[in-house]
């Protein structure tokens, strides 16, 4: 019985390039924060928290890591009765 050895596909080849930006990292969307972004999240549901957006709030906003955390501090009540909702 002979075996018949099939090289395996390339698929770095054939695969479509990547739209999005790799290189260009966002800023912390907080006024007052310099820092880069690591989660992107709801402009109104920021504002809601009470945290200052510096951009306009009916976009998502970039949060760096300690102003995420911070966020989901001042919502965990909040998530706590949505999930108790259902």
């Amino acid at each position: 019985m002979e075996t018949i050895l099939t090289p395996e596909p390339s698929y770095s080849t054939h695969m479509a390039s990547s739209r999005h930006s790799v290189d260009r990292k966002k800023a912390c969307d907080i006024s007052g924060c310099g820092k880069e972004a690591s989660r992107s999240i709801s402009g109104r549901k920021v504002e809601k928290a009470g945290m200052s957006v510096a951009s306009e709030p009916s976009k998502n906003a970039h949060l760096c890591k300690y102003h995420y955390k911070e966020f989901k501090k001042k919502t965990r009540k909040h998530r706590e009765l949505q999930r108790l909702d259902w």
